[in-house]
């Protein structure tokens, strides 16, 4: 039988690291972006289909129309928003670790700007 020293995996204490998740707010905000895009694909989706459709039998093209609108927006805004949170975690994960590396200068590429650490050049 597991203790539950043995199911609790989540780091605690001052040494600990940190985790990569987005914090709950983002989160939030992702899943209400993505339940808005659904309902307005599923808005369009319906208008769409009902301008096209003529009589009184166009309940079941128009509901299907709405549908498709709605999981269509709904993907692609889900896609979106988890690129957006992975990024968002990847990010604190390198600032966590002190900051990304320094990049090397491009060969044969320009010149960086003057700085105190790349004078300008000089000329003859």
């Amino acid at each position: 039988m597991s203790t539950p020293e043995d199911t609790d995996r989540t780091p605690s204490g001052p040494g600990a690291p940190r985790t990569a998740l987005p914090s709950v707010g983002a989160r939030v905000l992702a899943f209400a972006a993505i339940v808005l895009a659904g309902a307005a694909g599923g808005f369009i989706g319906f208008a769409f289909v009902d301008l096209q459709c003529e009589g009184d039998d166009c309940g079941l093209q128009t509901g299907l129309g709405g549908l498709v609108g709605a999981v269509v927006a709904a993907g692609g805004t889900a896609v979106v928003a988890v690129l957006t949170l992975r990024a968002m975690g990847e990010w604190h994960t390198i600032q966590a670790r002190g900051g990304p590396a320094p990049t090397p200068a491009p060969r044969g590429g320009r010149r960086p700007p003057p700085g105190p650490d790349n004078p300008p050049p000089r000329v003859r």
